[in-house]
């Protein structure tokens, strides 16, 4: 029998299968069939902090000239013609999807200022979401500022919402760090019980005929993984918190490799939106079939098995894997060449 049971965040889930925040957060019965399909945890869609603090105005402003969009934000920041700002809706929702639903729901805050983060911290605890999941987006624009100052930014942040809830709370940051190695061990001495890598900060495009900055949405590809496995593998067993991988997960080969690197959960947006919450389903059933022809018994079996820390020489690792891959491509075979 197949075990593919794993922990994260505390919390024994069924499988390493977890739908990570999007727009489908919003819609509980899409929640319900994700769930029926396999779905062993949800992260619910982000609670900007910018629903909240600025008025309608400021906020369409900030969303049309903002230089990068956070993760699920395109469909995420509400119709401000339409929709009530404010934290008392998400709230609410949470609390239904808690009553309705048999497997654990995290709460996502995407916060710009420590107040703002400790206050809604504090009501999604009080909600009753079994996690949180904080995703920093802080973009410095300022030529001047450090990258020690916006690591502390980070590590502050971190600091002042640990201490302010008791349930689990997982970090969710991109990988622009000039040492990320670092950035990742001051998170977790700073209180991150998990960290999630790597949120996918969608890049606006120019309308050349407007004149104008445009948002522009990509779902991922299963190719944007392999940042993510170099990244988990070289933080596992350096780290005494969990390992999420997010981004480029669609198919149970993604979820072996996560697993592999040393990733506690896979988590998926883009495939589910493109192909639907049913997508579950059939990821869970290939990757039993995968693990049954591989002879694997259980998903512990395989967690950090191609890790760093299990190569002698991790450095002369590295370097002789970018030896290989540069020189793996002849040049006969760029077109035009014989």
């Amino acid at each position: 029998m197949i075990d593919l049971k794993t922990t994260y965040l505390g919390m024994e889930l069924k499988n390493p299968l977890v739908a990570s925040a999007s727009p489908l957060g919003k819609d509980l019965d899409a929640l319900r069939r994700m769930e029926d399909a396999g779905c062993s945890a949800i992260v619910l869609h982000s609670l900007f902090e910018e629903q909240i603090a600025v008025d309608s105005n400021e906020l369409d402003r900030q969303y049309w000239n903002a230089a990068n969009v956070g993760a699920e934000a395109m469909q995420m920041f509400p119709d401000l013609e339409t929709t009530a700002l404010g934290p008392q809706e998400y709230l609410e929702h949470l609390r239904k999807c808690k009553q309705a639903l048999g497997v654990p729901v995290m709460a996502s805050l995407n916060g710009v200022s420590k107040g703002g983060w400790t206050r809604y911290s504090k009501l999604m605890e009080e909600a009753g979401a079994d996690a949180l999941e904080l995703n920093i987006y802080f973009l410095p624009t300022k030529a001047y500022q450090s990258g020690f100052d916006v690591e502390r930014e980070y590590v502050n942040l971190v600091q002042e919402v640990r201490s302010a809830v008791k349930v689990p709370v997982a970090v969710k940051l991109g990988p622009f760090f000039s040492s990320f190695g670092n950035v990742a061990k001051q998170l977790n001495i700073a209180g991150a019980d998990a960290l999630v890598l790597f949120n996918r900060f969608y890049q606006p495009d120019f309308d050349l005929e407007k004149l104008e900055v445009v948002p522009s949405l990509v779902l991922s590809r299963s190719n944007e993984l392999k940042l993510r496995l170099h990244w988990v593998a070289i933080l596992f067993g350096q780290m005494d918190c969990d390992l999420a991988i997010t981004g480029g997960v669609h198919t149970a080969e993604d979820v072996v490799k996560s697993m592999m690197a040393g990733a506690k959960v896979s988590m998926m947006t883009s495939a589910i939106l493109e192909h639907g919450p049913e997508r579950f389903r059939i990821v869970r059933d290939d990757l039993v079939r995968w693990m049954e022809e591989h002879e694997y018994e259980s998903i512990r079996q395989m967690q950090g098995s191609m890790s760093l820390k299990r190569v002698p020489n991790p450095q002369a690792f590295e370097r002789a894997n970018y030896v290989r891959v540069l020189s793996s491509y002849s040049t006969g075979k760029l077109v035009g060449t014989k």
